[in-house]
């Protein structure tokens, strides 16, 4: 008689954007070897409503649910995922975190704590002192701590990392980055609640993509990971700009965030990136990455893709039909993902993290990346604060 297949069962913690992303993701996974059991969050009526949509267990709180799991999937706002992950972890459960991994978020006494104007390397500090408790509180407890940045898994990605692997390529300068019209949570733009602007909330997509493909770079020559070693860095208030004219097309309603960012990242290995963000982009989202190698040069589009050409006369006719994330306008010419979930890697990353879970293996984006892309990010806002300055980024050596 074969031995029955292992089922992890897997529980939500929040229930908006990302909880929804990740479970439909979920249904998708291969061979159903994860069962999402129930959700929990802090507002009673949003967890009540997400749970009996998809007729699963709305949980009253963290503590209710831990027990009928084997693994959290913290779809918080940043500002949560350090105490969520953490209690979690000690409770013995492996932990899916949803990004950012976690950041900066203000001081206990909160009170006329504005972002834009704190000392940046207090900030890169404390975000680090978080990456490294949660990772510590992992290594301590045994479990599988996966950092979801699902454009680690978008399949062009992919590919370009088993080039890169197989051909023994040297990427030599990487650009890339992610843009939209402004993000539709209202957590996004007070720095206590998302921890930073462009930088934190839309360059950590294709810098972490960036840096995971080094890493495969590293391992594929020396079987170690090539890490960042500098970063220079701007960012800019564009819509809070005085001579800024609003049309009405572009989110402005940001308290103390940034809505354009540069980031300039030089690798141990002496080679480049470049990352653009910003939250000025309209028609959609606008993602993607360039790699110029020593052996090919590629170019991923994650959004918008050309497999679909629409034209759409009259904008009604399309009220009922999902076109892309962040458009602005389904009349006229159009990109329509025809997949966009698996464009954006989101199947693909929850497949990796639930059979990392199932083969006691390390997840293909684990605590290496998500601490290197927290480094990252605070450098830059320490070398912004600064005009640009070159700053050494103060890398976990543990890891």
């Amino acid at each position: 008689m074969s031995e029955s297949k292992q089922i992890i069962r897997v529980g939500l913690v929040g229930s908006r954007f990302a909880a929804e992303i990740h479970y439909a993701a979920y249904q998708r996974i291969a061979g159903n070897g994860v069962e999402v059991v129930g959700v929990t969050s802090n507002t009673e009526e949003h967890r009540r409503t997400f749970a009996e949509k998809r007729g699963i267990v709305a949980f009253e709180s963290l503590e209710q649910m831990l027990p009928e799991v084997d693994a959290i999937d913290n779809c918080t706002p940043g500002w949560a995922h350090e105490p969520v992950t953490v209690a979690a972890l000690q409770a013995g459960k492996h932990v899916i975190v949803e990004k950012p991994f976690t950041g900066y978020y203000g001081p206990a006494e909160r009170t006329g704590f504005k972002g834009n104007r704190f000392p940046k390397s207090e900030m890169l500090e404390g975000a680090m002192g978080s990456a490294r408790r949660i990772i510590d509180a992992a290594a301590k407890s045994h479990t599988k701590l996966c950092y979801a940045e699902n454009w680690v898994y978008a399949p062009a990605v992919q590919k370009e990392a088993e080039i890169i692997f197989k051909t023994k390529a040297q990427i030599m300068w990487a650009l890339a980055g992610h843009s939209h019209s402004g993000s539709p949570s209202p957590a996004y733009g007070t720095w206590r609640l998302s921890g930073g602007g462009s930088v934190v909330g839309k360059s950590c997509h294709p810098l972490t993509a960036i840096l995971y493909l080094k890493q495969v770079e590293g391992l594929a020559h020396s079987g170690k990971p090539i890490r960042p070693k500098t970063v220079s860095a701007r960012t800019h208030e564009l819509t809070r700009n005085p001579g800024f004219i609003d049309k009405g097309f572009i989110r402005t309603q940001y308290d103390d965030i940034e809505d354009y960012c540069q980031l300039h990242v030089v690798f141990d290995d002496g080679m480049v990136a470049d990352v653009f963000a910003s939250e000025i982009v309209m028609g959609g989202v606008h993602n993607w990455i360039e790699l110029v190698a020593n052996n090919h040069r590629v170019r991923c589009n994650l959004s918008p893709v050309d497999a679909m050409q629409f034209y759409n006369p009259l904008e009604e006719q399309l009220d009922d039909v999902y076109i892309m994330e962040r458009v602005g306008t389904k009349q006229g010419w159009l990109n329509p993902a025809p997949d966009e979930s698996f464009m954006f890697g989101y199947p693909q990353e929850l497949q990796d993290f639930i059979e990392a879970i199932v083969e006691d293996r390390p997840p293909k984006s684990g605590p290496l990346l998500a601490s290197d892309t927290v480094s990252v990010l605070y450098s830059a806002y320490v070398s912004a604060e600064e005009k640009g300055r070159e700053v050494e980024i103060p890398i976990d050596r543990k890891l």
